[in-house]
């Protein structure tokens, strides 16, 4: 048994302060995509469960919101001090759950304690501002008034976390959630139960008050809906697919609620005919390899000037030739596994098509030849794509780099803009003048010159613009999010 699974594998519901299994007493197989064999079961939350959460929460809503700023900042820092002691159960549980390398995951868990230490600090500049009344002439006797806001909680936030990046996602969530005064639903992915629910383990050995944070876990529509839907949640943060993400947007604006939404993204790396190919292709195998692909802000299209195009492509399969595939646990694997045979299925698919429109397979292309067990498939590189290709069209979230050619500056902005999305972009050229003209003209929620698409910097603004995201995160912006302004006046003439 995987440290951190409970004794015969299932795991259970956290509702009003209490572990409880689910009243179905229904299981979901936890699948290691290593090996393609169960780790545990997750507890399927019914629709009743989801509601009895967000009761849960809104029960405490107005003692959590009231509890001092330094005594939320206190307990987000003793969570902190304990996912940094468990680093490396954390770790081995995200390897084991979602296939990730373990020296990937071992990141994820420090990055976790960064949200929840970053989260605290910004407590202590979550206030609002002072306005100079007399300078309004209307309302009249604004010369002995005084104006400020302030910023109230908004109240039960349900945070949806994805399968990529099953503790550091949701942390982004329930971090700056509580730390703005909010309780909280989290429904983590059905896919890594287990990380989520030590996550509320450790919250809930820190102090945190009990219905602060609940767990549930199930599926979309009958959990998730439950929660969009219910009349006490007021806000809801997710991290998925568009498609999914939609639909939320659709839900909660029929009932006037807030969204946070971190959805898909076909994010182009442009090379310039003078970027400087070694850091660019090194750039190109982190931006597309890490993690199999299976990020939203991983590089998805390439699109490289012609004069180039032929030496890029080539390097960057050399480099995919070198990269270690193997088990999550392996200290030694560079890519591990997709989360699913689905995954494996649809990247052969997106192939096919890619190649059936005269593409050329440079490296790649297939699952590795002699393993049997597991969700495998090579890193790939594909050579003169064409731009109606599905790859190039839809996103891949796998090991797949699309290198599609480019004659100028203004055919490499129609490209990079001609998808629905805008999540990041990156750009390579040595001309920094040439390579902000193009950023301005990318439609994205972040341009990266000479570095590759998947940055995050935990504490900065971060989403997309047009189908691939509403709202931002980041924690000072996630809270803000988080947050209802006030203004409150005084007048004191007389007083």
């Amino acid at each position: 048994m995987i440290e951190g699974i409970p004794p015969g594998g299932k795991g259970a519901l956290f509702i009003g302060g209490t572990w409880r299994p689910p009243a179905s007493g229904r299981y979901a197989p936890v699948i290691d995509p290593s090996t393609g064999r169960p780790i545990g079961e997750a507890p399927v939350a019914s629709s009743d469960e989801a509601r009895a959460a967000v009761d849960a929460a809104a029960d405490v809503e107005d003692r959590w919101a009231h509890v001092p700023g330094h005594e939320r900042a206190r307990l987000l820092r003793a969570a902190a001090a304990r996912l940094r002691v468990d680093r490396d159960t954390m770790a081995r549980l995200i390897a084991s759950e979602v296939g990730k390398p373990i020296t990937d995951a071992r990141v994820e868990v420090d990055r976790a304690v960064g949200v929840f230490e970053l989260a605290a600090e910004e407590i202590r500049q979550l206030g609002g501002e002072s306005f100079p009344a007399d300078a309004f002439e209307r309302p009249a006797g604004n010369e002995t008034r005084f104006l400020f806001s302030v910023r109230d909680p908004i109240g039960v936030v349900v945070a949806i976390g994805p399968f990529n990046f099953p503790l550091n996602l949701l942390c982004h969530k329930v971090a700056p959630a509580l730390a703005a005064g909010n309780p909280v639903v989290a429904k983590p992915t059905s896919a890594a139960p287990f990380t989520a629910l030590r996550l509320a383990e450790h919250l809930t050995a820190v102090g945190l008050p009990l219905g602060v944070l609940n767990v549930v876990i199930g599926p979309g529509g009958a959990v998730g809906n439950t929660l969009v839907e219910h009349p006490k949640t007021r806000l809801i943060t997710f991290t998925g697919s568009t498609e999914v993400g939609k639909g939320i947007a659709e839900r909660a604006g029929r009932h006037a609620k807030r969204v946070i939404l971190e959805m898909g993204g076909l994010d182009p790396f442009v090379v310039l005919e003078d970027a400087p190919l070694d850091v660019a292709v090194g750039a190109a195998s982190r931006g597309v390899f890490t993690y199999s692909g299976q990020v939203c802000t991983a590089s998805k299209r390439f699109l490289v000037a012609e004069p180039v195009a032929d030496r890029f492509a080539h390097l960057l399969a050399e480099k995919a030739r070198t990269l270690r595939v193997g088990p999550a646990l392996d200290e030694s694997t560079e890519v591990g596994p997709l989360i699913d045979a689905t995954a494996v299925r649809r990247m052969e698919s997106l192939i096919e098509d890619a190649t059936t429109r005269h593409a050329e397979i440079l490296v790649g292309g297939r699952r590795p030849p002699g393993r049997a067990e597991g969700n495998f498939f090579e890193p790939t590189v594909l050579d003169r794509v064409a731009e109606t290709s599905r790859v190039v069209n839809e996103e891949p979230f796998g090991p797949i780099a699309p290198v599609v050619r480019f004659s100028d500056i203004a055919d490499a902005v129609r490209i990079a803009n001609g998808t629905p999305y805008g999540l990041q972009a990156a750009i390579f050229t040595r001309d920094i003048a040439r390579g902000f003209r193009l950023a301005k003209e990318i439609r994205a929620g972040g341009v990266h010159l000479n570095d590759p698409t998947n940055l995050r910097w935990d504490a900065l603004p971060f989403g997309g613009v047009r189908e691939s995201g509403l709202g931002r995160e980041g924690l000072r912006y996630a809270m803000q999010e988080m947050t209802e302004v006030k203004l409150v006046s005084v007048n004191y003439a007389g007083g």
